[in-house]
């Protein structure tokens, strides 16, 4: 029994200073803080980006169907 709780304690104690996989939680850790918020604000604001584009879109078109070359 007591060799057993030794082991486990050093198993625990080689998985704490074991720092594989480190570099890659904190790149994915910075991905998720960017975008997160990014998720919410698209979620939040998404009628208004829409209609913000939808205009954007037809003024766009409009401006194309009234395009006279010969008159900048």
């Amino acid at each position: 029994m007591k060799t057993m709780l030794k082991k486990v304690k050093v198993d625990a104690v080689r998985l704490l200073r074991d720092e594989r996989g480190a570099e890659g939680l904190e790149k994915l850790l910075i991905l998720a803080a960017i975008v997160l918020p990014l998720l919410v604000v698209l979620v939040v604001f998404r009628n208004k980006i829409k209609e913000y584009l939808w205009n954007t879109w037809n003024t766009t078109q409009s401006d194309a169907t009234n395009f006279d070359p010969n008159n900048p």
